[in-house]
């Protein structure tokens, strides 16, 4: 290893929430454990490895688990829970390096370059980093080191669960040649239907095709593809990563199109975002409507390297950009509401999100001297939310009913 070596690190908690319920709760230990995925509508948010050997898997929906695993135990998630516990193994990251980029609640790159002085090599310190989240937590880490961010995740991945697999730079190309092309980041179901088509099925097929004779299905992207094929990534660890956005959908267990219904969601979805923005101290300037809608229109394939179809459901988005920032949970309501009126869809939805785009950090605005009413309405509620929980306050309309668990973004939609 020579002074400029990089070393990248992708850690990964295995099962992650279900994980944390088969640790606080001894008794479901052993069992096939899906947390999520409890209404006809509700999807799986995490499935213990005991529910995957049935073939249960994230993102899965809930009627589809059942069938798979009858007498699986099914969880509400626990999202704050989770949080706190995952706080818990980043403070545990810091001990090895300062260099970290959260992924997930469950997931982070770590550059350890400068700390491999302390240790004796990559492999000392990765398990020395394992055994310090065991100790403390109980909880079981898959672990890949390699020379970027790539080869670190994919390493990661294929070690699971409990993993610890190390990739150097000279054996990189050797590593990678046999996996199927679906591994790389960017090439999703069609695209890697397309390059089938073209008879490159594994990367050490990708890493020596033509970008020409790619660029028919790859377009500009091509050239990017064949680098990553061949392990080559130079994209940085960047510590306390901005999001994107940040935003809260649900899938309803009934499709709805009565707009009291749909208000009532979009006013609570809208809160829980503002209330997310005031904490970390954002706002954003375009809001974003999300709706599924509720009638398939035939089948796509299913996401995961495991391939398959699934039913398609259109998904109808609309935005607006303001004038001024915000992080006003009744600001960004407003826009969420006369977003669906404009939409006019005129069918059932089965799935609702608001998401807050373009953003910009509050303690860059210029501080007003008198705040307004909504500001200060904005810091009450979160401060009896924060004493009571969340279900204290809310604003003046009908709670949402019958909205089963979907997919929350708690850092924002990448």
């Amino acid at each position: 290893m020579t002074a400029a070596q990089r070393w990248i690190l992708h850690a990964d908690l295995d099962a992650f929430y279900a994980s944390v319920e088969q640790r606080d709760h001894p008794e479901l230990r052993g069992r096939p454990v899906v947390v999520g995925g409890q209404s006809g509508r509700g999807v799986v948010a995490a499935a213990s490895y005991e529910a995957r050997a049935f073939g249960i898997r994230s993102a899965m929906p809930g009627f589809r688990a059942r069938e798979l695993c009858p007498h699986a135990v099914f969880l509400p998630p626990n999202m704050a829970h989770y949080a706190a516990v995952s706080a818990e193994v980043h403070s545990i990251f810091e001990r090895f390096t300062p260099e970290i980029e959260p992924l997930a609640l469950d997931e982070a790159f770590l550059d350890v370059t400068g700390s491999l002085r302390l240790f004796a090599d990559p492999l000392a310190l990765a398990s020395a980093l394992k055994r310090a989240v065991l100790e403390a937590t109980e909880l079981r880490i898959s672990v890949g080191v390699g020379p970027n961010k790539l080869v670190a995740k994919i390493a990661c991945t294929l070690g699971k669960p409990d993993g610890l697999r190390i990739v150097p730079p000279e054996a990189v190309r050797e590593f990678l040649a046999p996996l199927p092309v679906r591994r790389l980041p960017g090439v999703g179901p069609v695209l890697g239907e397309r390059l089938h088509e073209l008879g490159i099925h594994t990367c050490g097929e990708l890493a020596r095709a033509e970008p020409s004779v790619l660029a028919r299905v790859a377009g500009n992207r091509a050239s990017g593809l064949v680098a990553l094929a061949r392990g080559e990534d130079e994209r940085p660890v960047v510590p306390n990563r901005i999001p994107k956005s940040y935003g809260e959908e649900n899938t309803f267990e009934h499709d709805v199109i009565d707009r009291d219904r749909v208000t009532a969601a979009l006013t609570a979805h809208a809160e829980a975002v503002a209330r997310r923005l005031r904490r970390d101290d954002y706002r954003g300037s375009t809001i974003t409507l999300k709706a599924k809608l509720a009638r398939a229109r035939g089948t796509r394939i299913a996401r995961g390297p495991g391939g398959g179809r699934e039913p398609f459901y259109p998904l109808v988005s609309r935005s607006r950009t303001l004038s001024t920032p915000t992080n006003d949970g009744q600001r960004i309501r407003d826009v969420a509401v006369a977003l669906w009126d404009e939409a006019a869809l005129g069918e059932p939805v089965r799935l609702l999100g608001v998401s807050v785009s373009k953003l910009e950090k509050g303690s860059g605005r210029q501080l007003e001297l008198f705040p307004s009413a909504r500001d200060r309405l904005g810091s009450t509620l979160d401060a009896i939310t924060e004493r009571f929980g969340r279900g204290a306050i809310g604003r003046a309309v009908d709670a949402p009913r019958k909205i089963t668990p979907g997919r929350t973004h708690k850092r924002g939609d990448g």
